[in-house]
């Protein structure tokens, strides 16, 4: 305990009734071959099993609804965010049972990903803490909204300077590529605009750059800061430009909707795209078995 302690973790009661929501497609079907809902049953968690033709929304309002003030899900990280959002609105503590694919926020968050199960300990043993939640135009975000991330660019000979191949590299770890964007603009902390950027990259709390040992975690998520990555796109001269800051809120314009991905879901907003962190915002709980911190959290 005192060594979940020195990250900002402290005990808590089990909850009245908690609630776990298992998506028995994500990460193809790691939920259902750990028997998760099966285990969550026997620890006295009420379970809700989604199907396709569900809306998880509207089930998360019927469970608060209901009086569940613990609410869970064994999903990717796109489903994590719908519920973390309702439990961030109404002040419940949130569960997070890495059964994605990537896992990315639970990695961040100290859980153990390989320990499906175990990350069930949360409801009848666990651990609590503050973190904070990223939202763009009102929508929550718990690692990132990516911008304009696609293959053919981040190839380009220009980008091959170290500095730029980490931010690339990173850019890619975290959330892989996708289609071009129209033209975006936007200010970074020194004033620079930067018009038709290739990479935008916003996450919850900075990314690890200067860690190699740890690539694409975030060492903290309770810093009240943004991390922000902009690659610009190649041309002749000079050679684009790569750029990370911290801020606590951050405007993108375009002309036109913007598709994005947020948290590895895609969408479609509608620009102006504003960017805010609410620090402390969301009451998150793990095994008191898990280690607590991040990869990158662990280093000097």
């Amino acid at each position: 305990m005192e060594r979940l302690s020195q990250h900002g973790w402290h005990p808590v009661d089990p909850p009245r009734r908690s609630v776990l929501f298992v998506n028995p497609r994500s990460g193809g079907g790691r939920a259902t071959r750990a028997a998760v809902a099966e285990r969550a049953r026997e620890r006295g968690i009420d379970v809700i099993v989604l199907d396709t033709h569900q809306s998880l929304g509207e089930l998360v309002r019927g469970a608060v609804a209901e009086g569940a003030d613990a609410l869970g899900v064994a999903g990717g990280d796109g489903t994590l965010a719908v519920v973390a959002a309702a439990a961030r609105v109404h002040g419940l503590a949130f569960v997070c049972v890495p059964a994605g694919t990537r896992n990315h926020f639970a990695l961040d968050l100290g859980v153990d990903r390989h320990d499906l199960v175990g990350a069930l300990d949360a409801f009848t043993d666990g651990v609590e803490r503050s973190i904070d939640v990223g939202e763009v135009n009102g929508r929550v975000f718990l690692n990132n909204v990516s911008l304009g991330i696609y293959g053919d660019a981040v190839r380009q000979p220009a980008y091959r300077e170290a500095k730029v191949r980490t931010l690339v590299e990173t850019a890619a770890k975290v959330i892989g590529t996708s289609g071009a964007v129209p033209e975006l603009h936007l200010v970074d902390d020194l004033g620079n605009e930067h018009r038709r950027p290739a990479v935008v990259l916003v996450s919850n709390n900075p990314y690890a750059l200067d860690r190699p040992i740890a690539p694409g975690t975030r060492p903290r998520l309770d810093t009240g800061e943004l991390g922000i990555v902009v690659l610009d796109a190649p041309r002749a001269s000079p050679d684009p430009p790569g750029r990370a800051w911290r801020a606590t809120q951050l405007e993108v314009d375009a002309a036109v909707p913007v598709r994005a991905g947020i948290d590895g879901e895609a969408v479609e907003l509608q620009a102006p795209l504003e960017f805010v962190i609410r620090p402390g915002a969301l009451r998150v709980r793990i095994s008191s078995r898990h280690p607590g911190v991040s990869p990158s959290g662990r280093l000097p």
